[in-house]
């Protein structure tokens, strides 16, 4: 009896277990059955120890291309995913997400279904390891204000601590800044270590100057006590939110290119007044200080290849003369960075050439820029020297064409509806500078060709440019007055041809110029400050009604309108505080610095406006670089809508773009394009080896649209 009772009891047991895997392989066929894989896409379900995973990430990596290609997407309300269009290639599958370790990688191909099995993260620690930057680095403790250097407010402080410095070129808070590496040495003290890992590389003295400068070497204290709290077994307190909403529908494509020594600043592949020029065609890449090997992508060929920027003197000084302060944990004495061209910024026009500020000599000027020249900009403001001028580039003709400057550049912007296609740059410090490309093209003269202002505020109020007292003279009331402002962001007004740019001093201000119809001698300036509770200022944009945006230290995405002001614009009160009711501020997403009440640790570097639609997210989107959360933010509707890169983590941009490949195309013919700009990009996941990224964000109807 007992032998067939225990016999019955196994074949119940049994029949439950089969039920219940029946019962679960059931459930996973209707619901993959419902996601249609098309020959070049991969689908499936993502199931975890609850059920179905909503709102997590699926990857899709295959290293069979020529670059590095991760297609991901986010699962929909019942885990259900479609990887769409996939080259042809063997692929590993896996799941990330938060509240989860990374799954075991899958093999899957295109037009396969591929269901997926998630683990929940065994513990806090393991699951803040895929956590965005900010939750880490909202650690950081803040110094109080008897702790802060004299004459150096909390708010300066943190100007310094985010965009306008060590996330000026780094994202903090992912694994390689959280932790101090091994191969740096042994230490007395974790202080010790942050002073010396500082001067690491060469860029260690500008490192260490921001610090122990301004700051009074305050940082390094409260560093260490970050990273030793790390080491110890601290993490996050709170937790981010799985994507929501349209968060869901983003599709991420991750390439590479360059190499694992260099850094990108920016890139560019369409003209930014009509994003459908070079559809489908190769992107340009800046890497800045790092190489003068200007990176290409074909996107089409999943290709990288470079293009080699001379220099018009051989003389031009290169960056490999600076050598490291100290060695590198990852590159020890060996000087890196070898760049004479400096290339920060790539702009495309509407015959496709790419136009690059760029060095092409030395930093001393022509004489035709100097006191004495019949230049008619130099005759009203003489300059004296330049360390960036301008190039432009033709991809089919292989033609590099140097454009001698008497102006710095930094960024540029072609005008809107200007029959002289004009090219504004930033970085001309005391004046702002442009280039006729229209004269230049039919003369190749790029002294005719160029001009510069300096920015004179109407003072006395008349409505034009008169005599002017300089910036270190007291007001005169019967002239107008000069002052000591520069471009940093540059932005050509679409509603009515005034030129904006972002002024980087501290709490940081708009610029707005009116050129006239003679601009060096017509050219009317006019500030406006950054009100609290907004300070810091770094990149911004305008969008086609004339409303500006841009990303401050303070935290926010602000935005500022003109059209709001209600007292003077010029005359003596109109000083730069005079129209506070113009600015609005958005709080970034994310945890804040603790004890000092509500904000956002995100370190913005730039804003972006999509004004063309080119994202799928709408015309005029401001979206800013959302660089201590892997990605961007997007402010739709008046709330923000996070695009992040999950895989590899650290990815940090500087600037973006967006390009409509295909108008008749649907979500598959547009999208934004943007660079990692980290200045290491060792920091991201991967470490030594990696290359910088470019990644193409897409956002399509639903979770499973193909």
């Amino acid at each position: 009896m007992r032998s067939i009772q225990w016999r019955s009891w196994g074949l119940a047991a049994l029949c439950v277990v089969f039920l219940v895997d029946a019962s679960t392989a059931w459930l996973n066929a209707q619901q993959s059955a419902a996601v249609t894989v098309g020959a070049t896409d991969i689908g499936g379900v993502v199931t975890g120890p609850g059920g179905p995973e909503a709102g997590v990430w699926v990857i899709a990596e295959t290293k069979d291309l020529p670059t590095r290609f991760a297609k991901i997407v986010v699962t929909g309300d019942q885990g259900r995913f479609l990887v769409p269009d996939l080259p042809k290639a063997n692929y590993s599958v896996w799941v990330r997400g938060y509240g989860l370790a990374d799954s075991a990688k899958v093999a899957g191909e295109p037009g396969k279904t591929v269901n997926l099995t998630a683990q929940a993260a065994p513990n806090a620690a393991a699951a803040a390891q895929v956590y965005p930057a900010i939750y880490w680095y909202s650690m950081l403790k803040l110094p109080s204000k008897e702790q802060l250097p004299e004459k150096v407010t909390i708010e300066r402080y943190l100007n310094g601590m985010k965009n306008n410095g060590c996330v000026g070129c780094h994202q903090m808070g992912n694994l390689a800044t959280r932790t101090i590496p091994k191969a740096l040495g042994e230490f007395k003290s974790s202080e010790e270590a942050w002073m010396r890992r500082l001067a690491s590389g060469q860029a260690g003295n500008s490192m260490v100057n921001q610090l122990a400068g301004e700051l009074g070497g305050v940082p390094f204290r409260f560093f260490a006590d970050w990273s030793d709290r790390i080491a110890k077994g601290e993490v996050p307190d709170s937790k981010p939110q799985r994507p929501q909403g349209v968060e869901r529908n983003i599709v991420v494509t991750v390439r590479d290119w360059l190499d694992e020594k260099h850094y990108l600043h920016d890139l560019s592949g369409t003209d930014r007044r009509k994003p459908t020029v070079n559809g489908y065609g190769p992107l340009y890449g800046a890497p800045e200080l790092s190489t003068d090997d200007m990176p290409i992508l074909d996107p089409a060929k999943n290709a990288a290849t470079t293009f080699k920027v001379p220099v018009r003197d051989a003389d031009t000084p290169s960056t490999a003369r600076t050598p490291p302060t100290q060695p590198s944990p990852y590159w020890g004495d060996e000087r890196i960075w070898d760049s004479k061209a400096n290339i920060h910024n790539p702009m495309l026009d509407e015959k496709g050439r790419v136009w690059l500020t760029a060095a092409v000599r030395g930093s001393k000027h022509p004489d035709f820029c100097k006191q004495g020249s019949d230049h008619p900009s130099a005759k009203l403001t003489p300059t004296q020297g330049a360390s960036r001028h301008l190039a432009v580039f033709d991809p089919k003709a292989k033609e590099y064409k140097f454009i001698d400057t008497c102006f710095s550049t930094h960024h540029l912007q072609f005008a809107y509806n200007d029959p002289n296609n004009t090219l504004w740059t930033s970085g001309g410090g005391p004046v702002l500078g442009w280039l006729n490309t229209k004269m230049f093209d039919e003369t190749g003269d790029a002294a005719k060709s160029q001009g510069w202002t300096a920015f004179i505020l109407d003072t006395n109020g008349n409505g034009k440019r008169d005599d002017y007292v300089e910036p270190d003279q007291p007001v005169d009331p019967a002239k107008d007055k000069r002052v000591a402002t520069g471009f940093y962001a540059v932005m050509p007004n679409p509603a009515d041809g005034s030129i904006w740019g972002s002024y980087r001093s501290f709490p940081g201000a708009l610029v707005r110029v009116a050129p006239g119809s003679n601009p060096p001698q017509t050219a009317l300036t006019e500030v406006y400050n950054v009100p609290l509770p907004g300070f810091g200022i770094r990149g911004a944009d305008i969008d086609r009604n004339g409303v500006a945006w841009a990303s401050l230290a303070s935290g926010h995405l602000a935005s500022f309108d003109r059209r709001k002001c209600k007292g003077p614009l010029n005359g003596p009160k109109a000083t730069g505080d005079h129209c506070p009711e113009g600015w609005a501020f958005h709080q970034f997403p994310g945890p804040g610095f603790k004890g000092i009440g509500e904000n956002s640790a995100e370190s913005s570097y730039y804003t972006w406006v999509d004004q063309w639609n080119t994202s799928g997210l709408g015309e005029n989107v401001p979206i800013a670089t959302g660089n201590l959360f892997d990605g961007l933010h997007a402010l739709v509707g008046g709330k923000f809508v996070t695009l992040r890169v999950p895989y590899p983590l650290g990815f940090y941009a500087k600037g973006l773009e967006g390009r409509i490949d295909d108008p008749n195309a649907g979500w598959k013919g547009r999208g934004l394009w943007v660079t990692s700009g980290d200045r290491t990009p060792w920091h991201m996941e991967g470490g030594r080896g990696t290359k910088p990224l470019v990644v193409h964000f897409q956002v399509r109807p639903d979770p499973l649209a193909r």
